[in-house]
């Protein structure tokens, strides 16, 4: 299965890094974000290398009273299924997450010294990452705390809390989870030659299976020629049956695995269905409900087309087990789920993109036995967020293009969109903090990032989501998880070079997107110093690139700068001791991009797994740790968190005397910490 997100680190990603790696457009903004909103406090906590934001939802307030309905029960199933992913991610996550809360709320807990302070720190990162392991790097988290002040907490507890009853794990196993750093290490293992299976402490497959018995399994029961093949373990956890020792999948349905969440998002998902915008989407949300009770991927397939074909309904959202950066193979969807609606005046310049694909298929530098003879039903716009869950949450996509399964977006296109409420967030929270000023290295750089930055990064994800990954096909018969581990890595090079590629062409100028031949320099820079030096800020000394988008981006700028070296297209210099990049030649850099799309193009297309692996492995993992301490020593000086996320806005029904709702009020001013035990004293659904 093929990763379609662009998610904040990068830019592919490409606002989304842009915004994450905090490079900001100072002036004000030339498109649909131009009319700044009134004063707003962006930012809401900061710890470990973590800042949590607040986003607006700009147009809520007048929509409609059917509208403000639908969104309100759309966001009631969105975040019902949280329970689901702390669960994917580990099998201890919701336990562990029920301890930590008891400490944190009861008052006899001991606050007075370092251990409560490193606690409360531990505990929200626990609550970023969805469980204990950082949601970027995988890593499990360290607590500052001691095992001895833990267990003395726990003791004060008052009785009876009912976590350690029978047939729960007991306070040591979970302690020896939190605090061995040798237990359940790593939530998703990339390392080349490792057994991705046995080594990753995901809960999607059961513990002693292996990669290959995995790996068998699957082959064993695909078969690659159908025309229209379901997306084989999407939405199941692998396991052997202890009666007859064979392999088999365990569905995530009603009836099935995490019944009572999908149990209570069926109940809101139907409540949604009598407020639906339109007839088509009724039938969407009726063919989800379907595919939750049945498991059947069959079902999903069909809620899919039925999803990209519905354009009109202004209200939008997705709810699911949609992408599988989570699964080592890349084959489990995270569940995920996303509430918004379509920013009318912005998306002028998504469906203009979305109006041209055909002509940049044609012109796409790639081989023609590769390219799409007819591009199919591409829509694009741009919406506004009006909740965020699952995987989406507390880190969020800033542009997303579904459905994954590549035969249904050559048979009846994708949707893509751009997230710019969010991307405003993280915009606006970034103005001021010196980013530009310690790493670029002339005040022309500086000015022109200033001037076109912005606009350039929502066209890179436009073209990124909207044209990039429903650009190019498959070779009859290959198979689309061909290359297993590099997949997800490969997809978004390829997503991310077409919208390299096609940011510098004049057919942006003369469509209107952008307003100078030059203004694709301002992305072109910020993404080669985001692949070569600032991204390394997230990765700790000594580590390895793991993370699928960052691979990406260092594979592309890595890439570049090797093959342009002789004729120093791009360069890293050194200026009075500080690495600076250089670019020589913008002309000669587009068609470097051009290059290296066409050559991810034909590994995809072939399923070539051994190229695309050689690819990942030589230019998206190693770290080389002279730069490395350099960019972690000059970040040090500016107080930037590496990662961001969000709080969600509250929804609040308002009634009348007679009990009917005549409002949805939305309300920005809950807490971190508030939210989050909120949740999980509302929406626990598994950990009973």
């Amino acid at each position: 299965m093929t990763n379609l997100r662009t998610i904040i680190t990068g830019a592919a990603l490409a606002v989304a890094v842009s915004s994450s790696m905090n490079i900001t457009a100072a002036n004000p903004r030339p498109d649909a974000l131009s009319s700044a909103p009134a004063p707003f406090d962006y930012t809401v906590d900061r710890f470990a290398d973590i800042e949590v934001l607040r986003y607006q939802v700009p147009g809520f307030e007048s929509l409609p009273l059917r509208q403000k309905m639908l969104i309100y029960y759309l966001t009631e199933a969105a975040i019902a299924g949280r329970d689901m992913l702390w669960d994917q991610n580990n099998i201890y996550n919701l336990p562990i997450r029920e301890l930590l809360e008891s400490v944190y709320t009861s008052e006899a807990t001991d606050r007075s010294g370092d251990d409560w302070k490193a606690f409360e720190t531990y505990l929200k990162q626990v609550w970023f990452g969805n469980g204990i392991h950082h949601h970027y790097s995988m890593d499990k988290f360290t607590p500052g705390f001691s095992r001895e002040w833990f267990t003395e907490q726990v003791a004060k507890i008052p009785e009876p809390i009912g976590m350690f009853d029978e047939g729960k794990p007991s306070f040591d196993l979970l302690a020896d989870v939190i605090f061995d750093p040798e237990v359940m290490s790593k939530r998703v293992n990339q390392a080349e030659g490792a057994d991705l299976i046995a080594t990753s402490a995901n809960n999607l497959y059961e513990t002693g299976l292996t990669q290959a018995d995995v790996e068998a399994y699957y082959n064993a029961i695909k078969d690659t020629t159908v025309a229209n093949p379901i997306s084989y373990g999407l939405n199941t956890r692998v396991a052997r049956d202890p009666q007859s020792g064979r392999i088999v999948e365990q569905p995530y349905r009603l009836g099935g695995l995490y019944s009572p969440a999908i149990s209570r998002i069926v109940d809101n998902l139907r409540a949604a269905a009598d407020y639906a915008d339109t007839p088509a989407q009724r039938e969407v949300i009726s063919k989800l409900i379907q595919y939750y009770a049945t498991g059947n991927l069959a079902d999903f397939d069909e809620y899919s087309i039925l999803w990209v074909d519905d354009t009109d309904s202004r209200v939008d959202f997705i709810n699911g087990f949609i992408e599988s950066y989570g699964d080592p193979l890349g084959m489990t969807g995270a569940y995920e789920s996303i509430v918004n609606f379509k920013d009318l005046e912005a998306s002028g310049r998504t469906e203009t993109i979305s109006a041209n694909a055909q002509w940049f298929e044609d012109h796409s530098p790639v081989d023609p036995r590769f390219r799409k003879d007819k591009v199919k039903g591409v829509t694009a716009k741009v919406i506004t967020a009006a909740i965020l869950a699952g995987d989406a949450y507390p880190a969020t996509p800033i542009g997303i293009n579904l459905p994954n399964a590549n035969w249904i977006r050559a048979a009846h296109g994708s949707k893509s969109v751009t997230i710019e409420n969010i991307t405003r967030a993280y915009d606006e929270a970034s103005h001021g903090n010196g980013f530009n000023e310690e790493f670029v290295p002339d005040a022309a750089t500086r000015k022109l990032l200033d001037k076109y930055l912005f606009i350039t990064d929502n066209l890179h994800t436009d073209l990124h989501e909207c044209l990039g990954h429903g650009s190019g096909r498959l070779l009859p018969g290959v198979d689309p998880d061909a290359l297993k581990a590099h997949g997800s890595t490969l997809e978004e090079a390829r997503a991310d070079l077409f919208a390299l590629y096609y940011l510098a062409d004049p057919k942006l100028v003369e469509l209107g997107l952008l307003d100078s031949p030059e203004a694709y320099k301002a992305s072109y820079y910020k993404y080669l110093l985001n692949g070569l030096m600032t991204q390394l800020m997230r990765i700790e000394p000594g580590k390895d690139v793991e993370e699928a988008h960052m691979r990406n981006r260092k594979l592309i700028a890595e890439w570049v700068l090797e093959k342009g070296k002789p004729a120093k297209v791009v360069e890293l210099v050194n200026r009075k001791g500080k690495t600076y990049v250089k670019i020589n030649d913008y002309e000669a850099l587009r068609g470097l991009f051009g290059e290296l799309l066409a050559e991810v193009q034909r590994i995809r297309s072939e399923g070539d797994y051994e190229a695309g692996r050689d690819l990942v492995e030589k230019y998206g993992v190693k770290v080389d740790p002279k730069l490395h301490r350099e960019v972690l020593d000059r970040y040090s000086h500016l107080d930037i968190a590496p990662y961001r996320g969000f709080v969600n806005p509250v929804y609040t029904p308002v009634t009348d005397a007679d009990g009917r709702i005549t409002d949805i009020t939305i309300d920005y001013t809950e807490d971190y910490p508030s939210q989050m035990l909120r949740y999980s004293r509302d929406y626990s659904t598994l950990n009973k």
